[in-house]
Order: structure tokens, then C-alpha cells, then sequence
């Protein structure tokens, strides 16, 4: 393998010395110059080193002028910018020109050594440019479309094929964040109904009282602030497909609402009496075991069986690791057109730590992921300390269904512990102390001890919060 040809720009001839013999000694080919002139020059003679170190402050063209000649001639080229003088404007304007990394002097040999080592990783990397692909890959990767290789994911595109063209309920079930609102629109657009509306609602996010009037719509003056007639969801949908996300947490008298259009196609608005008739195609998707639910009396059996006439299960992201590299090109592909700059790519060993990780948020962690490494990480490529970086910043963030699944997982445990019925009875009490306590707890550390702002903060009174906090510790 070919030695690693690298550049030290910098009007002192000790910092050229000293940084030179330290890269030479790590196994790298390095050549020194005393101005911005000079290695342009060279550029334009032999070629472009695989790496540069370049001073800001220098006679001639400083290193922030430089910087940009060497990023238009060579947009691939990482570059080190170093400086003695490190203020904000030479920082920023250094990641503006589209700097590697930004080295404040004097510095630690070892740290610089390591930061070429970064800059120049031994291994390939995946990930092309969207011009560079193929004209189907490049859209399918541009696109918000569902895309996967792994067998799971082509099974599902099968059963996609078949299901767009029949008129049937569909429940799509799986993980938060597995892309189940992708899977609808695929349904949708691959249907003879591709041309009339596809409407979405997640039943989660809206209020109980709201959610009537959000599905069926209301006439004027049904309510208070009701002035105008408005159509819900149902009738923006006619002829076309209503998607229902979470349709577990659908309060029980909605329920019932939504059976009997399943059943009839008809309605009637909230404080209405005409009656509307609709032809929707009803897809619906949960992440929660229905069937428990059904069980629990928490959701109607005959609503499931209506919803459920054919069930797609989408796999979890960790269950699809073949699939991470092309996920991974999409954002940050999508990533590089909204922020501008080009698309970054990842190191074989950063891949690997990618597959490695369990992806308690499924695809959407990783796009969240890369969005943050195209901001954050310093080159083009992306290294395993860039990605070790990124997942450390988010490892204190919980997945939205990770504490209520903890706390199911209790639940369960305290009502299967028939020895202490007595306990059982007081599970109710017990759990809504722990909850008030840890809520507290928390926020009057994040508030350092100030009990108005942290009842602001929890949406609470003063006086609520310290009744709660005399109440526990009695």
C-alpha cells in the first residue's frame, strides 16, 4: 500500500520542523513550504497531497485565502487549518472554507498525529455522491421512497405489490420508527387511488376531545369556537386513503365511531345531521400489541378484526443491518442538499460500529445520527471517532416508548405477584408516587433547587409542587 503524501504550509520554519518530523516518524510522506504560494505551486506540478496543515496568519495569501483555492481545485482534499490566534471569526470562517479540523497552537504532536490518522483512515469508505450512482439508484436514494435489500425488507415490498391493488384494511404493526408511514404512502401510490388524497393522522398526538372533530369533522356552532363547518380526515380523504398511526391509543367511544364507517362508509359530522357517505381505503398502524390491548378492554376486538384483514409486520433496523450503508448514503445525501457542501462518507470500521449498535430507534435514530455527523463531523469521511462522538451525545436521550415499556414490564410483574394481592390493590398509588417523586427530583436538579422553576418547567403551581414534596417525605 502506498505511503500517505501529506503537506505542512506554515511561514515558521520550527512548527514546519517539528509537525514534518512527527508525521515522518508515524510513516507518513511529508513535504514542507513556506507559503500558501508555494504549495499551490507544487499543486499545480505534482498533484494533490492526501492531506495539508496550513497556517492562517502567513505573507501572501493567509490560510483562510488558501483554503479556498485548494477546496476549489481539489473539493475531496482534507484540509487541517492551524493557528495561534483562535477567535471566531477564524475558526468559523475555517469550517465555512470547508476545513477538516481547526488546530489551535501550540499543539500536542501526538493530538496532531492522531488528527492526521483521522483525516486519512487506512480503511475504504462507502458512500458516493447521488450523481455518481446509477439513474434508479439516484433517485431511489433521493427520494423519500422505502428502500431496503435485506430479505425481510423484500418480502415486504412483495407483499407491498400485491396489497396496493386490493381494497383491503391494512394494519401495519412494528417498532417506533421502523417507517410505518412510508409503508401507507407506498400502499397509496402504488394503488389505483394514487391520484386522489393521501391523508395522515396519528390518533396519539391530538387530543381525545379534539380527535372526534379531527376524523369526522363538525358543523358550525357545535361547539364552543366552532364558527365554521370544517370536514375532518374522513372527507379529506374520499376516494383516496386515510392513514391512522398509533390507532391504539384511539380513545374506546371513537372506536366505536370508527367501526361503524368501517362497516357503512357514512357518518355524521359533530353536531350534524346529514349523513356522509365516503369511500376510504383505512390503513392503520401501531407499535403496541393490539391484542393485549383487546385483552386489557382497552381496544374493541371487532374494530381489530375490521382493521386487521391483512397484517405487515416491518422488521426493526437491528434486524436489517444490510440495509444501514444504504439508509446511511440516503441521509446523508439528503443532509449535504439541504445544508449544502458534499455528501459525507463513512469509514468500513465506522460502518461496522454502525451495524454493531442495537437501534433502539430504528431508522429514524439513524437519520437523526447522520444529520448530526453531516454537521459535526470535521471531513468527509466519517471515522469511528466521529461516529463514537455522535452516539455518545445521544446516549442519554430515551426512545419515546422505551419508559413506558419498562414500566409495562413492572406492571406486569407486580399483577402476576398473586403472594401480595394487598400490594397489588395500592399498584395505582405506588406507581403515582414514583412518578411525582422522580419527576421532582429531577427537575429540581436541573433547576438547581428553584421550586418555581421547576414547577414552570413541569407545567405545575408552586403550591403543587410543595405539597408533593411535604407529602413525600412524610
Amino acid at each position: 500500500m502506498s505511503v500517505a503524501r501529506i503537506w505542512v504550509v506554515d511561514d515558521d520554519r520550527s512548527v514546519r520542523f517539528v509537525l514534518a518530523t512527527a508525521l515522518r516518524e508515524a510513516g507518513y510522506d511529508v513535504d514542507g513550504f513556506d507559503s500558501a504560494q508555494a504549495a499551490l505551486d507544487a499543486l499545480q506540478a505534482r498533484g494533490a497531497p492526501a492531506l495539508i496543515f496550513t497556517d492562517v496568519r502567513m505573507p501572501g495569501d493567509d490560510g483562510l485565502v488558501f483554503l479556498d483555492k485548494l477546496k476549489a481545485a481539489c473539493p475531496q482534499l482534507p484540509v487541517i487549518v492551524m493557528s495561534a490566534y483562535t477567535d471566531i471569526a477564524s475558526t468559523a470562517g475555517a469550517f465555512r472554507g470547508g476545513a477538516y479540523e481547526f488546530l489551535s497552537k501550540p499543539f500536542d504532536l501526538d493530538a496532531a498525529v492522531a488528527l492526521a490518522q483521522r483525516a486519512l483512515p487506512d480503511a475504504e469508505v462507502i458512500g458516493v455522491s447521488l450523481h455518481e450512482l446509477a439513474p434508479d439508484r439516484s433517485a431511489q436514494l433521493a427520494s423519500g421512497a422505502l428502500i431496503g435489500e435485506a430479505p425481510a425488507m423484500r418480502a415486504l415490498f412483495r407483499s407491498i405489490g400485491r396489497l396496493a391493488q386490493a381494497p383491503l384494511s391494512v394494519l401495519i404493526t412494528g417498532e417506533t420508527g421502523t417507517g410505518k408511514e412510508l409503508v401507507a404512502r407506498a400502499l397509496h401510490g402504488e394503488s389505483p387511488r394514487a391520484r386522489k388524497p393521501f391523508v395522515a393522522l396519528n390518533t396519539a398526538a391530538i387530543p381525545s376531545e379534539l380527535l372526534e372533530s379531527e376524523l369526522f369533522g363538525h358543523e358550525a356552532g357545535a361547539f364552543t369556537g366552532a364558527s365554521r363547518r370544517h370536514l375532518g380526515r374522513f372527507e379529506q380523504a374520499n376516494g383516496g386513503t386515510l392513514f391512522l398511526d398509533e390507532i391504539g391509543d384511539m380513545p374506546a367511544a371513537l372506536q366505536t365511531r370508527l367501526l361503524r364507517v368501517l362497516a357503512e362508509g357514512e357518518f355524521f359530522r359533530v353536531g350534524g345531521r346529514e349523513l356522509i357517505r365516503v369511500d376510504v381505503r383505512v390503513i392503520a398502524a401501531t407499535h403496541q400489541p393490539l391484542e393485549a390491548l383487546v385483552a386489557d378492554g382497552r381496544f374493541r376486538a371487532d374494530l381489530l378484526h375490521r382493521l386487521d384483514v391483512v397484517r405487515l409486520q416491518l422488521p426493526p433496523l437491528r434486524a436489517r443491518s444490510e440495509d444501514i450503508a444504504l439508509l446511511a448514503e440516503r441521509f446523508l445525501a439528503a443532509a449535504a442538499a439541504k445544508l449544502g457542501g458534499s455528501t459525507k462518507r463513512i469509514a468500513r470500521p465506522a460502518l461496522a460500529r454502525l451495524r454493531q449498535h442495537t437501534w433502539p430507534g430504528n431508522v429514524r435514530e439513524l437519520e437523526n445520527l447522520c444529520w448530526r455527523l453531516a454537521v459535526l463531523a470535521p471531513g468527509d469521511t466519517i471515522s469511528v471517532a466521529d461516529l463514537d462522538g455522535a452516539l455518545a451525545s445521544s446516549a442519554e436521550r430515551i426512545a419515546p416508548g422505551d419508559w413506558e415499556a419498562a414500566l409495562a414490564a413492572w406492571v406486569r410483574l407486580e399483577l402476576a405477584d398473586a403472594a401480595h394481592p394487598a400490594t397489588a390493590s395500592s399498584l395505582h398509588a405506588r406507581a403515582r408516587e414514583r412518578l411525582d417523586h422522580v419527576l421532582l427530583e429531577v427537575a429540581l436538579a436541573h433547576t438547581h433547587g428553584h421550586r418555581g422553576e421547576a414547577a414552570a418547567r413541569l407545567g405545575l403551581g408552586r403550591n403543587t409542587v410543595t405539597r408533593k414534596l411535604q407529602s413525600g417525605r412524610r
